[in-house]
């Protein structure tokens, strides 16, 4: 029980972090850190050494050995394998000339050559480019142009189509290379780590750059974060791409000697036997795929699962009341972005339990206080900060940040002093929490009004036979864009339903139609693209512009 207590089985462990600094961040490797941070002896060790990722590894592999690190459902990787697999892409990538701060793309399914090809890139100190195995031709193109790397870890399935875009494969299925045995020394900090891809909801990818340095720190934050600490045995459940929100999990409950089960998207059958079983601790569930677990759960409750971590996207009151029902009070809100890794903010499952069952519902979704170490501004119209409760765009400076963004081939790194200008409209409230209330690129201007669609979504939220449902916009001539509510699935009736709904709402935020559609269009992360509905909308139906505006479905 101690081991567990303490957290052993993190090599270091961030103790305290205290951002004083005020100028810009710098990639500089020459230039110190702009933050000035109360860490520990050995944690100052590492900033000025560098992160020994490598024997980092070779100590779980030495402690855990045999134990199960990762599993698919149908095959194991322990830890010495992991730690093997790892060692001998390193070795291969190394004598391909890969060394810190170069890129290495990989573009694989959620699985076990997801987890040891990530790790043996950063042990060469190269950055990692994980790409969405949803990616089509065009956008691995443009992201390999961003982060400029040429080989990808792979499928063969993959390979022919890697090839004709001039990138070099090197495919997992004929991977047989053995462990040198050799600990290789550790990465620069300040080389860049890793590139996350943005979804790309409102134009083209972006590049979030990452060093060593702070991949590691945010890897520290996150486990100093956990509601629990694992331990050898527990296990963890996710469904999602491997390449986002999964990958920090699974480091985190690696270095404690977990087991995490990485499926290759939501099978609910396979869900509800891992369930059913008891051994399941801890299930990664962002909201789309909680609602995917509800439904499949009926009425039935499973109590041996003891925090459901859900974020990327916001938490409805009515999905949060079906989760409890499954779950019991134990689901946990974090808030995380491309730029800046989770956790930002974090409403642990009391907290949660506490602000769905208690507090009068308002605008916005609740996502937590700042973690440590996190500094959260609300600017307004007029560019300065707004007191508590005062609505504007979120700004974020934190010591897992990235230090930049890589758009159309530039660099460009964050604000002056280090801020993030995040594009999200939130508040804080009286006791420091952060709301978030919409994105100011989906505002939605209409007759002389800016209206926040999230604000309509929240009303429509679990209407009888429907499934999610969207407001977007088209635009129009006479109003500057119209509002438009768009449902998956819904049944005959739901539009009484809705415009009841936003009956309480002013009357210039009222949609002007609604809409069925079998499937909303997601991205590879599954975040509904509000920019392609509009472009499915006018696709399909006939717009007719005037003070009255009329909505028509085309028929062949």
């Amino acid at each position: 029980m101690g081991d567990r207590r303490q957290g052993i089985g993190c090599p270091r462990r961030l103790t305290n972090v205290t951002p004083t600094a005020t100028r810009p961040y710098t990639t500089d490797p020459n230039e110190p850190w702009p933050y000035d941070f109360m860490m520990s002896a050995e944690a100052i060790h590492t900033r000025a050494t560098g992160v020994p990722w490598s024997s980092d590894l070779r100590v779980l592999a030495a402690r855990f050995g045999d134990t199960t690190a990762v599993t698919n459902g149908c095959e194991q990787l322990s830890y010495n394998e992991l730690c093997s697999r790892a060692h001998a892409l390193a070795a291969r990538l190394m004598a391909a000339g890969v060394g810190p701060g170069q890129c290495v793309g990989t573009l694989l399914p959620n699985g076990l050559a997801a987890v040891w090809a990530c790790y043996g890139i950063k042990l060469t100190g190269a950055a990692e480019a994980p790409l969405n195995w949803g990616y089509t031709t065009d956008e691995i193109g443009w992201s390999a142009g961003l982060a400029e790397f040429r080989i990808v870890v792979s499928l063969d399935a993959r390979a022919n189509e890697l090839r004709a875009i001039n990138l070099e494969p090197l495919t997992v299925e004929a991977f047989t290379d053995l462990d040198p045995g050799t600990t290789l020394p550790p990465v620069p900090t300040e080389a860049r780590g890793r590139i996350m891809f943005s979804s790309g909801t409102t134009g083209r990818p972006k590049g979030a750059v990452y060093t060593h340095g702070r991949r590691w720190t945010g890897e520290q934050m996150l486990k100093a974060s956990l509601p629990f600490t694992p331990c050898p045995g527990s296990r963890i459940l996710m469904m999602t791409p491997f390449s986002h929100g999964a990958a920090l999990l699974t480091f985190a409950w690696c270095d404690f000697g977990g087991e995490v089960i990485l499926l290759n998207g939501v099978d609910t059958d396979r869900v509800l036997v891992l369930l059913r079983s008891g051994s399941i601790d801890a299930v990664f569930a962002p909201p789309t795929v909680l609602a995917k677990i509800a439904a499949a759960c009926g009425n039935e409750r499973f109590s041996g699962v003891r925090c459901v971590f859900t974020g990327t996207a916001p938490l409805t009151a009515a999905l949060y009341e079906k989760a409890c029902a499954i779950f019991g009070p134990v689901v946990r809100v974090t808030f995380g972005k491309t730029e800046c890794i989770n956790p930002i903010t974090t409403l642990g499952p009391d907290d949660t339990h506490a602000h769905f069952t208690l507090e009068e519902r308002t605008a916005g979704t609740c996502v937590g206080w700042p973690a440590p170490g996190v500094e959260i501004r609300i600017h307004g119209e007029a560019d300065v900060d707004g007191g508590a409760d005062t609505p504007g765009e979120v700004w974020l400076r934190a010591p897992q940040m990235s230090v930049g963004l890589i758009e159309a081939g530039s660099f460009k790194p964050h604000e002056p002093d280090g801020w993030h200008q995040t594009g999200d409209l939130g508040r804080l409230d009286s006791r420091g929490r952060l709301w978030l209330t919409g994105r100011i690129a989906d505002v939605i201007k209409t007759g002389g009004y800016r209206v926040n669609p999230d604000e309509i979504e929240a009303l429509l939220t679990g209407i009888h036979k429907c499934g999610a449902v969207c407001v977007t916009s088209i635009p129009s001539d006479y109003w500057g864009e119209i509002i438009v509510a768009v449902a998956e699935n819904a049944g005959d009736g739901w539009e009484v339903e809705a415009a009841e709904r936003v009956s309480v709402l002013s009357r210039h935020k009222h949609p002007r139609a609604y809409l069925r559609v079998e499937s909303l269009p997601r991205n590879p992360q599954g975040k509904i693209n509000r920019r392609h509905l509009c472009e499915l909308i006018l696709a399909t139906h006939e717009f007719i512009d005037g003070s009255y505006p009329k909505l028509s479905r085309k028929y062949a």
